[in-house]
């Protein structure tokens, strides 16, 4: 048997992907939402906080004439894909799982100091999105702690 085997069949490694996969949707819906709305051009209602209009119209927000949401979308739909190939017994996606999860949280983490720093407004939605970066890459953290625990040996 490959390494697609065991360390998926046991203890954390059941349900990590399956939950990432789940996980990754939110971001998925949120950042198609954002998207929809940037060419619409319908302003986005911001319910929590003020801010959305001013972030989401910022020049921060499109790269080359495109809505950051839109490569948010293409990222969380890779992380979704990765995961669910893991899911299905592809141990192998996991890792390239994680390193895309670490992009994510990295350019979250960016964009949330661009929000505080730089624009002085922030955007639910976008703030929604940063959770769900890094509870992807938590995931994978957690992955990786559980995998480094069963490589361990007991004191016996």
């Amino acid at each position: 048997m490959s390494d697609n085997g065991s360390a998926t069949n046991t203890g954390v490694m059941k349900w990590l992907p399956t939950t990432a996969a789940i996980v990754a949707l939110v971001g998925i819906v949120d950042s198609v939402y954002l998207t929809a709305h940037h060419y619409t051009a319908e302003p986005v209602p911001c319910s929590l906080i003020e801010g959305c209009e001013m972030v989401l119209t910022s020049s921060y927000a499109e790269i080359a004439g495109m809505p950051l949401a839109a490569f948010g979308a293409a990222a969380y739909f890779l992380a979704f894909s990765l995961a669910l190939l893991t899911a299905f017994g592809n141990r192998a996606m996991w890792k390239f799982f994680g390193i895309q999860t670490l992009i994510m949280a990295a350019f979250s983490g960016w964009l949330i100091y661009v929000q505080a720093a730089v624009i002085g407004a922030f955007c639910q939605f976008c703030l929604l999105s940063a959770l769900t970066s890094w509870l992807l890459f938590i995931l994978f953290i957690i992955s990786v702690a559980a995998g480094r625990e069963r490589s361990v040996p007991s004191a016996d």
